[in-house]
């Protein structure tokens, strides 16, 4: 280029990122730790929340993690990283209260503090930078991000060889209660929502899992002091304990997710019906928390409320004039309907995974299964190449329980990154189960 040349006519090269990955919940924010201190990986993390807040709404007082410490952001890819759980302890002073304590259970709030104050020491992340568009352009081998900051408005633009997708799992309503007017509240705005909730005459839960259990027991903590009638509707034949015994938690191994990656799809979506229990169920001291303080309540007289099983919901209307909601139910094992009337409606029915409508302008790039879901290989990648867009979650159709397991987070990172750099920076485990998965080959003595 000639000296002569106007400064004005040279274009910067955009800087590109080896990958950038969207969303901040806990899979990627273990992510952004995890690469943090390698040097060869250039990495860049946006997020539309304007801080890191997990799960807000259901910060209960005195609510636990239902895994151990041990399953934080790093530890079971790298215990030595300075963004462990118990480092996080040692520089806030809890560390021996947090021994003496002597519970490997994390309280949540606990939980998210610590993630809070593992997204402040990092460099590579973006708060309030919401994604609205990614393509892919075969010239260059780049995705190019596109994302707006609600704060100012402005559109930012970032380039990048791989993409890591962690936007997790958004709450799900049931059918019956989309458009529905009046108040009624998704388990995770609970918190927010709780004073109006026990102003009104009647609260009505619905759902089965852990969500339903702590809000029914902390509703049922406070029904003498409000005195609100208060149901809990779950379509489940019972009130399901998590399964946490040891050989069961072997199934959140390698082995087990090499063993379900490579059943045939039909087998792997009615196993991944069949075994919600296992990471879905209720915490058993909590289910024997709840009989206790009802014992305790029932002293005193009948404690105003009801538990259905075995009952689903089939409708939902919402009347203005006397803001009361009215539920079609129905007893699945009689087939009997029945109607229930309320004045709060809360929904703990869960979370469900939506591809991002970002994702459209690349959605032929990425493989999807016959369900339309994505076709999630063995390593984590959805797209063509088999090494270009990588999922955080939303997989257990393709890895099973593994998929929204805290614990396998470490793990799923540790492959993504091996991935990314094309060699193995973390080890990852290949084999820790005591048992067989699979039939062996032949016969066996």
């Amino acid at each position: 280029m000639s000296p002569l040349t106007p400064p004005e006519t040279l274009v910067p090269t955009p800087h590109t990122h080896d990958f950038i990955a969207v969303g901040l919940g806990p899979y990627n924010l273990g992510l952004a730790c995890l690469t943090e201190p390698i040097e060869e990986l250039d990495g860049l993390f946006l997020e539309s929340k304007p801080e890191f807040d997990w799960h807000p709404g259901m910060l209960l007082d005195g609510v636990t993690l239902q895994t151990p410490f041990m399953a934080d952001l790093v530890t079971l890819a790298d215990p030595t990283s300075p963004y462990s759980f118990l480092n996080y302890l040692k520089e806030s002073g809890r560390l021996y209260s947090f021994y003496i304590r002597e519970i490997f259970y994390p309280l949540r709030a606990e939980y998210n503090d610590y993630c809070r104050w593992a997204a402040a020491k990092l460099i590579s992340v973006r708060f309030g930078h919401e994604v609205t568009s990614v393509e892919y352009d075969d010239a260059d081998g780049l995705y190019t991000v596109r994302a707006r900051r609600p704060a100012t408005g402005e559109t930012t633009t970032h380039h990048a060889r791989h993409l890591v997708l962690g936007t997790g799992t958004p709450p799900f309503l049931p059918e019956v209660c989309r458009g529905l007017d009046g108040d009624l509240v998704h388990n995770t705005h609970y918190l927010g929502s709780k004073e109006a909730l026990q102003s009104k005459e009647s609260i009505t839960i619905v759902g089965s899992g852990q969500s339903a259990a702590e809000i029914y027991q902390d509703l049922l903590a406070d029904i003498d002091t409000h005195g609100y009638r208060l149901n809990w509707v779950t379509r489940s034949p019972r009130f399901f304990p998590l399964e946490y015994t040891k050989l069961t938690l072997e199934m959140t191994s390698p082995e087990y997710v090499d063993y379900f990656h490579a059943l045939p799809e039909d087998t792997r979506y009615r196993l991944e019906s069949e075994q919600k229990g296992l990471f879905k169920g209720i915490d058993a001291d909590l289910i024997n928390g709840i009989y206790d303080l009802l014992y305790q309540k029932s002293v005193s007289g009948p404690v105003p409320t009801r538990l259905l099983t075995n009952t689903a919901l089939t409708g939902a209307e919402y009347d203005d004039l006397s803001g009361t909601y009215t539920l079609g139910l129905r007893h699945a094992e009689q087939q009997r309907d029945f109607s229930l009337t309320t004045h709060g409606l809360v929904l703990a029915t869960g979370y469900r995974y939506q591809v991002p409508a970002f994702l459209d302008p690349v959605r032929d790039r990425i493989r999807w299964d016959g369900q339309g879901r994505f076709d999630v290989a063995r390593n984590y990648s959805i797209d063509t190449t088999g090494r270009g867009i990588f999922l955080q979650n939303g997989a257990t159709h393709a890895h099973s329980l593994t998929s929204p397991d805290l614990g396998m987070g470490p793990y799923r990172n540790s492959w993504i990154i091996r991935e990314l750099l094309g060699r193995e920076h973390y080890p990852v485990e290949k084999s820790i189960a005591f048992q067989e998965f699979g039939a062996p080959e032949g016969a066996i003595a």
